[in-house]
């Protein structure tokens, strides 16, 4: 249905590169105090989101218009057991911290496997992201949600052969992300720009456990 629905809408794509050999240390450095990557990587998404109210928006229903959203309320796809997807939300995930949004997480992944959520606890997204890495995909891209500008399709982060800045080979972890935007209100332009500064919040992540 939500296939559908998406079916009329133009949408723009943007990939981006980011290296998380930061991020990865940091989430090491915290998953023993109960933080999730999930939590960690929504974190860093709402963050880049706040400087960016253009890719937190949606476009009205009639296709006119513009809907700022006030809150960042951060979707993230699960599969359920018996097939199909449902997408808690994180809500406020830039105002809350990442002890608790993370226990906000487990709490919403446990009552969707029990098909327990509220509406409002899976309908009331402002951005999807769809995390993929842990199987292994390197890079995808996922359909945009019926009434959301934007959703982000998240590859794993894998060891990778670059070039330094004097001109050495060395090696850093990176992961490619790939967003869909509704291009009737969302540009290539602002995707990036978008892009730029989740690199930027990712690859210098300490800022994330205030």
């Amino acid at each position: 249905k939500n296939r559908e629905a998406s079916l009329p809408v133009p949408v723009s794509r943007v990939s981006y590169t980011i290296t998380t050999d930061k991020f990865d240390a940091l989430y090491k450095k915290l998953k023993p105090k109960g933080v999730t990557m999930t939590a960690l990587l929504c974190k860093a998404v709402a963050a880049a989101l706040r400087n960016h109210p253009i890719i937190n928006a949606a476009c009205t229903p009639a296709g006119d218009g513009i809907i700022y959203n006030e809150h960042i309320n951060i979707a993230v796809a699960v599969a359920m057991p018996d097939g199909g997807l449902i997408t808690p939300v994180l809500k406020d995930a830039d105002k809350t911290d990442i002890y608790q949004l993370s226990r906000n997480w487990a709490d919403l992944v446990n009552r969707a496997r029990g098909k327990s959520l509220a509406p409002d606890e899976y309908s009331t997204g402002t951005f999807t992201v769809s995390n993929l890495g842990m199987y292994g995909v390197d890079k995808f891209d996922a359909i945009l949600p019926t009434g959301t500008g934007t959703i982000m399709a998240v590859g794993g982060s894998k060891p990778t052969v670059v070039a330094t800045e004097d001109g050495k080979i060395g090696v850093e972890r990176q992961m490619t992300v790939n967003i869909t935007t509704d291009h009737r209100i969302i540009y290539g332009a602002d995707a990036a720009e978008f892009l730029q500064s989740l690199k930027a919040v990712i690859e210098n992540p300490d800022d994330l456990t205030m």
